[in-house]
């Protein structure tokens, strides 16, 4: 049996559907999963143990038996963690056959297969009874069901047919509760990843649609890395409210609800954000805490514990607000089965009801630009790069064509003076939003847009105009690894005889560059973990790189690196240039050759990021932004993803040159992929 999976494909700038064998799908989805990032988790796995000892201990203070149903139960870790502490018998569900596969060999690796029962169900269908997967109600109740934003993954309808059908009355419950916090703030970098902006151009100013404005935004919560986030780029405008708390000990009800927290505004500013993050409580008395908050909440930084399975959220107020100091505000915490969201008002509620509703996108630009991209549209030193690169190449007579999804290149293009401006929009929403653009600012006649793929362009199309300007960002919304922006110089290609034999292609090249670093903490999701708390999960990481090694393990992956701190170990290498103007050559281009290793630590693998050459002196990177400081510090871009090949196992690295980094790519013009192998190596 054969399954169809999505594969971004550079040559098209489609997600093709590709047939792929009945295996790949899970191989893929084992491969990119969380499971090492918990199993590093020592905070998170030290807590579980500690209030799983303890709820162990209370049942067997009250003479009964200990039954335990671990929902979710993964590696089977918790489960074990329940047997040692003293459970009589345990069910461990687990939905995802994998995994529940990896869980019952590991399971039988620590000689616990006669107390444990690895049931591969969801738990809403397991049954309890003499025939029934489970022999009786459980009376501990264990789970980790949770995301970033606590509810997520579906934790509040598990934890409410648990209840009703699979535990007793008075169990015990690890975690034992909940509680979400929140806090009001205003911050113009965050706010940026969510609304457009004023754009000035050249004496104009670009105004956003009064629909964009207007809009609610985005209805997914957006969940980062807040300890990366620093505490100078927003201005608390409350304190940090306890929003609710879920008891999981008891019937917990999955109906949507709405929680208020008063507070007096702290400063005067504009209400724009919600920072959002959570606590759990292992044991009733609340003195086992695994917490979710920022590292800037510690008083000691150096302690926060590192986890990329549970994060922080950031939630958009449907509309900017301006608050006095002082003033009685009234946040506003909604949530329904799956996800949580924010509002404020100014004056007191007694009763606070569901009507608050769920943001959802009206104006479209939230469906066709992401958070990250409205962020790349509003950096004001980005939009100067690309506005001087165009002052430098466009003349009165310029026959421009933009070739970008959902891109403001155009508009610019035609502030600056070009004679004709046109756009491609393969996507009908995108060409959409760029028409309200050029509506609001009475534009609508500056820029033709035309809804059709650069194979399918004539000279008609263009009014019998050959190009002498094409330009793109470049900026896909299929891209996932930096050089499946490569799409651009395909559609260079395409368009090769619509160009003026004088064309001038903005940008004229794109560079591929490498550097070897060693992470602080996002080696964790590809590590092996080999034991955890004393249980031998070697199995787990064996099926990882079972399922890496069926493909993954041969590419980069995309990870946005401004949120996961690195220190650079090479210096920066370019390795591969795209001659953008030139056509896409037919044989396959290759690069090898060794980077000297400079610095002294343990290589975790390589990042790589494109560099556009926008004209001969202007250049924007899709990576670093910054050079590398003589320590290895490295700042990256903070709109784009990079790509980051993991070697295997860590390297120890001296920095005293006894070692390089080897490297091997190889470009494949028929599929737009690049083909990659890095080594350490001793000369």
């Amino acid at each position: 049996m054969k399954t169809f999976c999505g594969r971004a494909n550079p040559t098209t700038g489609a997600l093709d559907w590709v047939e792929e064998s009945e295996e790949y799908d899970y191989h893929q989805e084992i491969a990119r999963s969380c499971y090492a990032d918990m199993l590093h988790d020592k905070d998170r796995n030290e807590k579980y143990y500690q209030g799983i000892r303890a709820a162990v201990s209370r049942v067997k203070a009250r003479g009964e038996r200990v039954v335990v149903l671990d929902i979710g139960t993964g590696t089977g870790l918790l489960s074990m963690m329940a047997v040692t502490a003293g459970a009589d018998y345990c069910y461990a569900i687990e939905v995802f056959k994998p995994m529940a596969t990896a869980a019952t060999c590991i399971v039988e690796r620590n000689g616990f297969s006669d107390k444990i029962k690895v049931i591969n169900k969801h738990s809403t269908e397991v049954t309890v009874g003499p025939d029934g997967d489970m022999q009786e109600r459980a009376n501990i109740l264990v789970t980790e069901l949770f995301d970033t934003e606590l509810i997520g993954e579906g934790a509040l309808p598990s934890y409410e047919h648990a209840h009703m059908h699979l535990v007793q009355a008075d169990c015990e419950a690890v975690p034992h509760r909940a509680t979400v916090y929140a806090q009001l703030v205003e911050s113009d970098m965050l706010w940026k990843w969510s609304q457009l902006q004023p754009i000035e151009v050249d004496g104009n100013k670009l105004l956003p649609p009064p629909a964009v404005v207007k809009c609610a935004g985005a209805p997914s919560v957006c969940d980062i890395q807040l300890s990366q986030v620093p505490p100078e780029s927003f201005t608390p405008l409350g304190p940090i409210c306890t929003m609710f708390r879920v008891d999981f000990s008891k019937q917990v009800s999955s109906a949507a609800q709405s929680y208020t927290a008063q507070f007096k505004a702290q400063t005067s500013g504009r209400a724009q954000v919600v920072l959002s993050w959570w606590d759990i409580d292992m044991d009733p008395d609340g003195s086992i805490v695994c917490t979710m908050t920022p590292s800037w909440n510690y008083s000691d930084p150096h302690t926060y514990p590192w986890r990329d399975h549970w994060m922080q959220s950031v939630y958009f107020l449907p509309a900017e607000k301006n608050v006095s100091e002082g003033e009685e505000l009234n946040l506003i915490g909604s949530h329904d089965d799956y996800s949580l969201w924010y509002g404020l008002t100014h004056s007191v509620q007694n009763d606070v009801k569901v009507a608050t509703f769920r943001p959802c996108c009206t104006c479209q630009a939230h469906l066709v630009w992401t958070r990250p991209r409205f962020g790349e549209l509003n950096d004001e030193q980005r939009t100067e790069s690309y506005v001087n690169a165009l002052r430098s190449i466009l003349k009165p007579d310029s026959v421009c064509l933009s070739v970008s999804d959902g891109s403001l290149l155009p508009i610019f293009a035609h502030l600056l003076g070009s004679k004709k401006v046109f756009s491609l929009e393969s996507s009908g929403m995108a060409k959409q939003v760029i028409e309200q653009v050029l509506h609001t600012n009475s534009l609508k006649h500056g820029v033709q847009l035309l809804g059709i793929r650069p194979e399918q362009l004539s000279l008609a199309d263009l009014e019998g105009n050959q190009i002498s300007v094409l330009m793109g960002e470049p900026y896909f919304s299929t891209s996932l690894l930096p050089w499946h922006s490569l799409f651009f110089w395909y559609c260079r290609t395409a368009v090769a005889q619509l160009l003026h034999p004088s064309a001038t292609i903005l940008p004229r090249a794109a560079t591929l560059y490498i550097v070897a670093v060693e992470f602080r903490d996002l080696w964790r999701i590809r590590a092996p973990c080999g034991t955890c708390e004393g249980f031998d999960v070697s199995p787990m990481d064996e099926m990882i790189q079972r399922s890496l090694d069926y493909r993954e393990s041969l590419e980069a992956e995309p990870h946005p690196l401004w949120e996961y701190p690195c220190h650079a170990l090479t210096k920066p290498r370019p390795v591969l240039t795209f001659d953008f103007t030139q056509c896409v050559p037919e044989q396959p281009v290759n690069s090898d050759g060794t980077v000297p290793i400079t610095g002294r630590g343990r290589c975790h693998g390589v990042a790589l990021w494109m560099e556009y050459q926008l004209t001969e002196d202007i250049t924007v990177s899709m990576g670093l932004t910054k050079p590398v400081s003589e320590e290895g510090a490295c700042e990256w871009n903070p709109h784009r993803k990079q790509g980051v090949f993991f070697f295997r196992s860590a390297r120890e690295t001296s920095g005293d040159g006894r070692e390089d980094l080897s490297y091997n790519l190889t470009f494949e013009p028929h599929t737009g992929d690049i083909k990659m192998d890095f080594s350490i190596t001793e000369p």
